[in-house]
């Protein structure tokens, strides 16, 4: 009975390494199921990306008549909590607890922000959608009580996603860092489109009642899989803990991982690509309800699509990278397939064709994967090991900033159609159009940037090559040097 048990895990785990992206990542002192474990983190970060900007989104605008703009704004406000990525990133590498934790504080303290924000959420809009039984109410008291869900819900998304990642990371060696991101990201995208499947099987038919339901069961399940995903994965080390370290401040620390040759033209990249991919977030459901008639429950399941899309261009992009391609490559690529996707999007609506709309929306997913993953990975590579949390941190704070700003903006324009004198007369798709142009500007400028971006490394390749530095430099900053001190002080105790 114990053989056939081992070799029907052994031949699992033979399938797993081969078309499962980034199994691969698993050893024998961290299996492939501690990490899958692990990956629950992200579930629920995907779970809460579905529930605001796919569903809530869709809801509040058609069901419930909240202007978009105030939707846009609504959805735009953890990104109050985006720059703080990279601070608490930093935090989370050299804090000290009486266990010696690192990670596990900053984890537990973003899932309680989670929950909070979605217990009191499904109450604050459907007072501010002026729902029958709370008409008495004041509209100060609907609006304030929605943006401090939606601050706290983004808030606790930022921690636990930046702290989750370091966390993943710390757990493998440094050449395994970026396929272990890129399984967190994988499982993100499971979660996103599960999410999806099970909101629109729930939300069909849409009452309130549901509403609340999902919001409450969301809170419910985002403790227990964090929970789950945190248990025994952090060791415990009172000797770290009452060891003494020296740390650069974070202002020194941040200009050490930004002074490499390339590294703010990437951060520059992240953001036109983001946001080129993520304005339409808010209006993508929205889209696919008043132009061409889809139900709640089929355009949630556009989010699946999306998230499928993405889950494609994250293994496309494991597999090149695996081969030795240049990530900034990958990232090209991504950035490229954006444009017809949404070519084909813009051109959905007037023809009144569903399947175009799809596709497109597939395509835009994809894309936005190769994008994700290329720019994720050549991120981590530039980073040294002890500033994992801050690279990581940096990553997020720029993309989350960039994709705040375009659902935001997004809403606004739509809005800002909407409301132009005439606009009765106007076709159904027409406030839409414009932000689906304007995506793709963003995302042709960012193809120039990269194609800018590659010149200057390959010039400064070549510089180098040919002018190798002189070993008579004189001794770095002392910043520098104490951030070098504290890390082989660190690894040579054998800590990551």
């Amino acid at each position: 009975m114990f053989s056939f048990r081992d070799t029907a895990l052994r031949k699992i785990q033979t399938i797993g390494m081969r078309y499962m992206p980034f199994a691969d990542v698993a050893t024998e002192a961290v299996p492939l199921s501690r990490l899958l474990r692990l990956s629950l983190f992200q579930v629920t970060v995907g779970m809460a990306l579905v529930l605001l900007v796919g569903t809530l989104n869709r809801v509040m605008i058609v069901e419930l008549g909240v202007p978009a703009t105030l939707v846009g704004v609504m959805l735009a406000l953890p990104l109050v909590f985006a720059p703080f990525r990279a601070l608490i990133g930093y935090k989370s590498d050299i804090h000290k607890s009486a266990l010696g934790w690192r990670r596990v504080p900053y984890i537990w303290k973003g899932t309680m922000l989670q929950f909070g924000g979605f217990a009191i959420m499904p109450f604050a809009l459907l007072v501010l959608s002026g729902f029958e039984e709370a008409a008495d109410a004041p509209a100060w008291i609907g609006q304030s009580a929605a943006a401090l869900a939606f601050l706290l819900v983004g808030a606790g998304v930022h921690t636990v996603q930046t702290v989750g990642l370091a966390l993943a990371t710390d757990l493998v060696e440094v050449e395994e860092q970026p396929k272990v991101v890129g399984l967190m990201y994988v499982m993100l995208l499971v979660g996103m489109i599960g999410s999806a499947l099970v909101f629109g099987w729930l939300l069909e038919p849409y009452t309130p009642g549901k509403l609340v339901q999902v919001v409450q069961g969301a809170a419910v399940v985002t403790v227990t899989l964090n929970l789950l995903a945190l248990w025994k994965q952090e060791p415990r080390d009172r000797a770290r803990a009452a060891r003494v370290e020296t740390h650069p401040e974070f202002r020194d620390a941040w200009r050490m991982l930004v002074e490499g040759r390339t590294a703010v033209g990437l951060l520059v990249v992240i953001a036109l690509g983001t946001m080129g991919f993520g304005m339409a977030d808010v209006l993508l459901e929205p889209y696919g309800g008043q132009v061409l008639d889809l139900s709640v429950a089929m355009t949630t399941r556009l989010t699946a699509v999306l998230a499928g899309g993405g889950l494609i261009g994250f293994a496309v992009a494991s597999k090149v990278l695996l081969d030795g391609a240049d990530p900034v490559d990958v990232a090209w690529k991504g950035t490229l397939i954006g444009i017809p996707a949404f070519l084909l999007i813009i051109a959905a609506g007037p023809m009144g064709q569903t399947a175009m709309f799809v596709i497109g929306t597939a395509l835009a997913g994809l894309g936005a994967g190769l994008f994700g993953h290329g720019t994720l990975t050549a991120t981590m590579r530039a980073a040294p090991r002890a500033q994992v949390g801050l690279a990581l941190g940096a990553w997020g704070a720029v993309q989350a900033t960039a994709a705040g700003i375009a659902v935001a903006l997004g809403g606004i324009i739509r809005d800002v159609i909407v409301a132009l004198p005439g606009s009765e007369f106007f076709r159904p798709e027409t406030p839409y159009t414009p932000v689906f142009s304007l995506e793709l500007a963003l995302l042709a400028i960012a193809l120039v940037v990269i194609l800018r971006l590659k010149r200057k490394q390959a010039r400064l390749d070549q510089t180098r090559h040919y002018h190798p530095p002189r070993q008579d430099r004189p001794d770095p900053p002392a910043a520098q040097n104490a951030f070098h001190a504290a890390e082989a002080a660190t690894q040579s105790r054998g800590y990551p």
